[in-house]
């Protein structure tokens, strides 16, 4: 099964009538270069439910939150090595750079997001508070980031 998807053909799949209600699980993020972190985050959030879908922003999404510069990696092949984890079930590719559309639309019954967002700071907690979700939110790995990778290679190759 694919598991790079719109969220329409994502929805038919979740929603599909007369399957058994699986609790999912959502979140996002740019994940422009892949590291241990990423991968243990994911591997977190995919033990709070039955599926893990992650809302992964866009190339344009990315370079408004981020700045000139980023992503590194494009959208796609972010998508498709975010994909390959055995932890995660579905990647949607969103446009905005907060994924609350995406939220509304998929319903998720956790929400995780990592420690360093601070409760009521999270987009989208509201949301899942209105229908009885919950917001769950993972330690992360100290010293892993994507920033810091691109830092530490600029200070190697540096002229």
């Amino acid at each position: 099964m694919e598991k790079v998807i719109s969220v329409k053909r994502l929805l038919g799949i979740i929603k599909a009538p007369g399957k058994r209600r699986k609790s999912i699980v959502f979140t996002n993020g740019c994940f422009d270069i892949l590291h241990a972190g990423h991968v243990r985050y994911l591997k977190k959030a995919r033990a709070l439910g039955d599926i893990l879908v992650v809302g992964l922003n866009s190339d344009s999404s990315m370079r408004a939150i981020k700045g000139r510069g980023r992503p590194i990696v494009p959208e796609t092949e972010r998508a498709e090595v975010i994909s390959a984890l055995s932890s995660v079930d579905f990647v949607v590719i969103f446009n905005e750079t907060t994924p609350i559309r995406l939220i509304e639309a998929i319903r998720p019954d956790v929400l995780v997001k990592g420690a360093d967002w601070k409760r009521g700071q999270i987009v989208g907690e509201d949301v899942l508070k209105s229908y009885g979700g919950r917001v769950s939110r993972i330690r992360l790995l100290k010293g892993k980031s994507t920033t810091n990778i691109i830092k530490k290679i600029l200070r190697l190759y540096k002229s």
